[in-house]
């Protein structure tokens, strides 16, 4: 199955900095993106760091392996890859004072065939919109998720909350890092989309879902996302990746997920 990408990164209307950042390889089926934290300019070195580690071995390690890799095989190559990664990250803020505490949230997407590995830390986003519908694929490592979780504030109330930032998982902070992956089904004519906060801070579902079917072409869907983000204030760096999945939408597949005896 072909799957067509298209990225790109915003400032936002309140920052002058970027720290957000993006890779995507299309002859493997890759995409990575990244959202930095850390004083002065040591977000953006976290989030350059992480997709430029990522998308040079991960890459690398796809074009080698081909199709005869296993999905586990898959898993632990992004594991391993992310594993090296945050090291640089913890060791680079570790010996350079003024990256000292630095870190980045992270969403690593590998398309094989007729399914994706989706693997995140902290609460930049995966999404799929599929039938007109978006769903949330990603489920955010955040303090104010865990809150919802424990049934503490409501879904309505934490769109308000002044902890939205405050992530509880992140690539470079420790010297261990927890990639949590899952594997989906894709199926043609699947949109699937990865996000910093700066977009879904300013975005519900609703209204994302609304861009991305206002739009046919790919790259304007990505630039109509960041346009709405800030026309609703733009108050952080915005980063879009955006994968389409060949084929019309609706159109019959033979699906292997769940497996039929």
């Amino acid at each position: 199955m072909t799957i067509e990408m298209h990225a790109a990164v915003d400032p936002g209307r309140s920052r002058s900095n970027n720290e957000d950042a993006v890779c995507i390889d299309a002859e493997v089926s890759l995409a990575v993106l990244a959202d930095g934290m850390g004083g002065y300019n040591a977000g953006e070195v976290a989030s350059t760091m992480a997709t430029g580690f990522i998308q040079t071995e991960l890459s690398r390690w796809l074009r080698e392996a081909g199709d005869q890799a296993s999905d586990a095989e898959v898993r632990r190559a992004m594991d391993i890859c992310v594993d090296n990664a945050n090291r640089a990250i913890f060791n680079a803020a570790n010996t350079n004072p003024q990256y000292a505490g630095m870190g980045t949230t992270l969403v690593v997407a590998v398309f094989r065939d007729k399914r994706l590995m989706l693997g995140h830390v902290g609460d930049s986003r995966g999404y799929r919109l599929r039938g007109g519908r978006l769903q949330q694929l990603t489920r955010d490592h955040s303090l104010l998720q865990e809150q919802i979780d424990a049934g503490l504030i409501t879904p309505e109330q934490a769109a308000f909350s002044a902890n939205k930032n405050l992530v509880t998982r992140a690539v470079g902070v420790e010297d261990t890092v927890l990639l949590e992956t899952h594997q989906h089904e894709v199926l043609p004519g699947d949109l699937y989309l990865l996000c910093s906060d700066g977009l879904s801070d300013m975005l519900d579902d609703t209204s994302i879902a609304q861009v991305l079917q206002a739009h046919d072409v790919l790259e304007s869907r990505v630039q109509a996302l960041i346009d709405a983000a800030n026309d609703a204030g733009g108050k952080d760096n915005i980063s879009v990746v955006l994968a389409r999945a060949a084929g019309e939408v609706g159109a019959p597949a033979r699906s292997w997920w769940p497996f039929r005896r």
